[in-house]
């Protein structure tokens, strides 16, 4: 016979901890766009290569989403954490947060919506499905092409030391650590 666990049993929640953090951007290059910062993300697919983005239907980035069918996943570093914060405070329907932000739209190679420069990663995503959760759809987006600049680079693969990646744990964020396991 074996002793029961001493965990607690807490009622269902947004448990799964810790989470990338990321600014997505939407829209169109040209003219209306828009970031937000969400944790709701993740890899979905390797083949091929698919992410999936949780956004609440109230939010102005939805509606881009929604209506010109992309968005772009780009990686912060922890330097940029303060980007973060403002981006996922503030609407895009009363201000535009590039401008804000000090952030410069570049031209994707094949979606609408535009890069963010300053951010070393970004994922051009053409959306393939959503799928409605409740508090969140699921944007799920085909990967159609990864920008990387090479000052975060080694040998051909990020470095997540020159990258110093940023994670998202319980409203709080956090830097990446150091190395303690390598898959076989």
């Amino acid at each position: 016979m074996t002793e029961k666990s001493l965990k607690r049993i807490l009622a269902p929640s947004t448990a799964l901890y810790p989470l990338p953090v990321v600014l997505v951007s939407c829209g169109d290059y040209m003219g209306e766009r828009n970031v937000i910062t969400l944790a709701w993300v993740g890899t979905v697919a390797s083949e091929p290569p698919a992410v999936a983005i949780g956004v609440r239907p109230t939010r102005f980035s939805y509606g881009l989403i929604q209506r010109y069918g992309d968005f772009v996943i780009n990686l912060p570093t922890a330097g940029q954490v303060e980007i973060l914060e403002y981006c996922g405070s503030v609407s895009g329907r009363s201000e535009d947060k590039f401008e804000k932000a000090g952030l410069t739209a570049e031209r994707a190679e094949n979606v609408r919506a535009p890069l963010v420069a300053e951010f070393p990663v970004n994922i051009e995503c053409k959306v393939k499905d959503r799928i409605s959760l409740g508090s969140h759809d699921l944007f799920i987006g085909e990967v159609l092409a990864v920008h990387i600049d090479p000052k975060v680079m080694t040998g051909g693969e990020v470095d997540p030391q020159k990258m110093d990646p940023v994670a998202y744990f319980r409203g709080q964020y956090f830097r990446l650590g150091e190395l303690v396991g390598k898959r076989r």
